[in-house]
């Protein structure tokens, strides 16, 4: 038995090279490259501001074309309705300081001063997403806080005018970027249009008379955004 089990052995260990040799050469897969998930950025929800900036009028209006500081607020809601286009509503209020330059003199010694104490606006937008930035075109509604008031020698004379200088409209364009989970920081041009003011009345010196009533406006801001389709997500 003992000679038996020695020679099994070793006819085992003679065969198994040709045992090795009929069976097929081992694969090797390669592990698949590392892929970075997508970042799906969520422009849906209410949001609250604020922004600083620059305000222009432009030309042949009272208050010279000479620029103003402006700080004010924002507020609205946006709606992300496809993958890459976003619609939203917003409100916005800027202050600006009292103006003081000399106003408009006629040569009668007529004096027209105007002083803008704000501008606002109800705007809808339109905009373009990919990645976490935004761009956006606004138009819609725009309101002023303005007095206008004439003299003649020093003292306060009445008057009358044509057109509406404190309702018109605003067209605006800008970029907002998504920096953080719920804050996002933009810029924007914005300008506003509230039509031409005629003197019906008044000293001889300026009936018949016409000035523009636009500002141009470029803000910077900051928004918070309160996410109610909830914030960026990674999409495998």
């Amino acid at each position: 038995m003992r000679k038996l089990l020695l020679g099994t052995a070793a006819l085992m260990v003679l065969a198994a090279p040709a045992f090795a040799a009929d069976l097929p050469a081992p694969t090797y897969t390669k592990a698949p490259a590392y892929t970075a998930p997508e970042v799906v950025y969520n422009w849906t929800g209410f949001y609250i501001g604020g922004h600083v900036g620059g305000a222009f009028a432009g030309d042949n209006n009272i208050s010279g074309n000479d620029g103003q500081f402006l700080g004010g607020v924002q507020i609205g809601a946006d709606y992300q309705f496809t993958r890459n286009w976003v619609v939203g509503l917003e409100a916005q209020y800027s202050w600006l300081p009292s103006n003081d330059n000399g106003g408009l003199a006629f040569p009668g010694g007529s004096l027209v001063t105007q002083d803008n104490r704000g501008l606002g606006s109800v705007t809808g937008r339109l905009g373009y997403t990919w990645g976490p930035a935004l761009l956006y075109a606004k138009g819609g509604y725009a309101f002023r806080d303005s007095s206008l008031d004439l003299s003649n020698t020093g003292v306060g004379v009445p008057f009358t005018t044509s057109g509406n200088h404190r309702d018109g409209y605003t067209v605006g364009a800008g970029l907002e970027y998504m920096f953080a989970p719920n804050w996002s920081a933009k810029v924007e041009y914005q300008y506003y249009d509230f039509g031409n003011t005629t003197f019906t009345g008044g000293p001889p010196d300026v009936l018949g008379a016409s000035v523009r009533n636009d500002e141009h406006t470029v803000k910077a801001g900051l928004n918070y955004r309160f996410g109610w389709g909830g914030p960026a997500v990674a999409k495998y």
